[in-house]
C-alpha cells in the first residue's frame, strides 16, 4: 500500500523572490579611527568604551615632557638666530657707510650683505623648527574629530605608542549608532537583479525570532575576486532607533527582488514529485507567448514564466493525473501559480510507502551483551 501526501494550493498575501547572501556584518555608517601622530607614553585616558564624545573633546593625553623640552630648545635657537640677525644688520649698515666714504672695499660690502642674508634665512629655519615643536606638543593632546560613541579602545594608561609606518589606533568612534549599514557581497550571477531602494530582510543571532528591515542604498561597481569567485559590494542601510543592533553582528540577509500580493502558490515539493510509472514529460519549457522570461540568478526554486508539470488527484480518483501549470516567482519554498490550478485543487507532493508487518529478522548470534572483566 502507498499513501499520497496532498496539499491544496492557497491564495497568499505575498510571494517573494529573495536573493540570499553570505553572512556580512553590521557597521556604523561613519566609523573614525583616532590615532596618535607622535610617540610617547599614554599619560591619561578621558573616555572609555561606550562613552559619548563631542567633536573637539579631549579623549587622551600623551606625556608632553619631552615635547615641552623640545619647544624650549627651539625657542632658544630662534632667539639666538634673531640676535645674529640684528648683528648682521648693524654690520651691513656700517659697511655700507664705509663703502660710501671710500674707506671700505666692495668685497667687504658683499661679505656683509651675504652674512645678513644668511642670518635672515637662519631665523626662518629656527621659526620652522619652533612651529614643528609646538605642533608636536599640541599633538600630545588627542581630541575627537566627530560627535559619536566610543566603540573600541586599543591602549591603556602607561602604554607606549610609536607611530612609524602608520598612526597607531587608540579609539574607534562611531558617529551615529542609530544608522548602520551592511556591506554584503552579491555574486555576479545575482547582481543583475539587485537595484537601489529594494527592500531587505535580515535576522541576527541575538534576536532569532525577529526580522529586521533595510534598503539597498548602493551597488558598487568594483569587483571582489576571492578564489575565482567574483562578487560585488552591496551596501544596505539599516535604521536602528532602539539600538538593539550592535556593530559587528553578523546577519542572514535576503534582498527582495520581486514581490506580489494575493497570488496562488504551491509548495516546491509538488514540482519535484513524479509517480514511479510516470512517462517522461517536458517539465521546463519557457513561456514566450506572454513575454515572460526566466528569473535571473540562483535565488528562486523555480523559473519565472515557465511551464511545469504537477500531479493532481481529482475528487473520487485513485491515481494522480499530470497537469501543466505556468509558474511565476519563487522563494525556494513556495512558487506562484499563474495558470493551470485553482484554489482547492489537490496536488500531490510525495508518495509514502507503508511497510507490511512481518516476522522480525533473526538476531545476530554474535550480538549478545558485552561483558567487561
Amino acid at each position: 500500500m502507498a499513501a499520497l501526501q496532498i496539499i491544496r494550493p492557497q491564495l497568499s498575501r505575498a510571494a517573494r523572490l529573495p536573493r540570499r547572501l553570505r553572512r556580512p556584518a553590521l557597521n556604523p555608517v561613519v566609523n573614525v579611527q583616532v590615532g596618535s601622530q607622535v610617540s610617547g607614553n599614554i599619560a591619561k585616558l578621558f573616555v572609555d568604551y561606550n562613552s559619548q564624545v563631542k567633536a573637539g573633546q579631549v579623549v587622551a593625553q600623551i606625556d608632553p615632557a619631552l615635547f615641552q623640552a623640545t619647544v624650549t630648545q627651539a625657542e632658544g635657537d630662534l632667539a639666538n638666530a634673531q640676535a645674529a640677525l640684528e648683528l648682521a644688520k648693524v654690520n651691513a649698515t656700517r659697511t655700507q657707510e664705509l663703502f660710501t666714504r671710500k674707506t671700505s672695499s666692495q668685497a667687504d660690502l658683499d661679505q656683509a650683505m651675504a652674512t645678513l642674508h644668511q642670518a635672515e634665512a637662519n631665523v626662518k629655519i629656527k621659526k620652522g623648527a619652533l612651529d614643528k615643536a609646538r605642533a608636536d606638543l599640541d599633538h600630545c593632546t588627542i581630541t575627537s574629530p566627530i560627535d559619536g560613541v566610543v566603540i573600541s579602545r586599543s591602549v591603556d594608561v602607561g602604554q607606549t605608542v610609536a607611530p612609524r609606518l602608520q598612526a597607531p589606533v587608540i579609539f574607534a568612534i562611531a558617529n551615529d549608532l542609530t544608522k548602520l549599514q551592511i556591506e554584503s557581497h552579491v555574486a555576479e550571477a545575482d547582481v543583475g537583479v539587485v537595484k537601489i531602494d529594494q527592500n531587505v530582510d535580515f535576522t541576527v543571532d541575538a534576536f532569532p525570532m525577529e526580522t529586521f528591515h533595510g534598503k539597498v542604498v548602493q551597488v558598487r561597481n568594483a569587483p571582489i575576486t576571492v578564489q575565482n569567485v567574483v562578487t560585488y559590494d552591496t551596501v544596505i542601510g539599516v535604521s536602528n532607533p532602539e539600538l538593539k543592533l550592535k556593530p559587528g553582528m553578523t546577519e542572514n540577509v535576503s534582498i527582495i527582488v520581486a514581490h506580489k500580493d494575493d497570488v496562488l502558490q504551491i509548495k516546491n515539493a509538488a514540482l519535484r514529485y513524479r509517480p514511479p510509472d510516470a512517462t517522461p514529460v517536458q517539465t521546463r519549457k519557457t513561456v514566450t507567448s506572454r513575454g515572460a522570461r526566466p528569473a535571473a540568478g540562483r535565488g528562486g526554486g523555480a523559473q519565472q514564466g515557465a511551464q511545469r508539470t504537477v500531479y493532481v488527484l481529482p475528487s473520487g480518483a485513485h491515481r494522480p493525473e499530470p497537469r501543466q501549470i505556468e509558474t511565476g516567482i519563487s522563494d525556494g519554498i513556495v512558487t506562484e501559480v499563474v495558470e493551470g490550478l485553482k484554489e482547492g485543487d489537490r496536488v500531490v507532493t510525495a508518495e509514502l510507502a507503508s511497510t507490511p508487518a512481518g516476522p522480525s529478522p533473526p538476531s545476530n548470534p554474535f550480538g549478545g551483551p558485552r561483558r567487561f572483566p
